[in-house]
């Protein structure tokens, strides 16, 4: 059954500038991506700021699909967008995130990331069995 679904677009040269601000996109970067999104993001040359956007995005978009913002039920770092080698991109959630989508019944998510030079878009679906009193809730 489906949950939620998500869905946001992010513009590249806009992160990459918030990114590159000499007084804050080291703290913003800290804030938002996991190291290993970090690691991941700068691996990729001069395509980085095409997969942090498309990060960026599918993190926006995993927060709609739970129906919640950034803030008491969910953080930026715990969501991370993991890519194994020679596999799509996954959403792996930790902490009170993790905590309050298996409160919902979520126990899965479908991801789907593309992106262009100038902008980033993520797809997520939100799937599991959901919880009494869950079904048809407005998020």
């Amino acid at each position: 059954m489906i949950i939620g679904v998500g869905n946001d677009l992010a513009e590249v040269e806009r992160l990459r500038m918030a990114l590159e601000h000499p007084q804050t996109g080291a703290r913003l970067r800290d804030r938002v991506f996991t190291p290993e999104e970090q690691v991941y993001c700068e691996q990729r040359g001069r395509a980085k700021y095409q997969s942090y956007a498309a990060r960026f995005a599918a993190k926006e978009a995993t927060m709609k699909a739970l129906g919640r913002g950034w803030g008491q039920y969910v953080g930026w770092r715990e969501i991370e967008v993991v890519r194994r080698r020679g596999a799509r991109p996954q959403i792996v959630l930790h902490g009170k995130a993790a905590v309050y989508a298996a409160s919902l019944g979520i126990q899965r998510f479908h991801l789907a990331l593309t992106h262009t030079a100038t902008l980033a878009m993520a797809y997520v679906i939100a799937e599991g069995e959901g919880k009494e009193g869950n079904e048809g809730q407005k998020t």
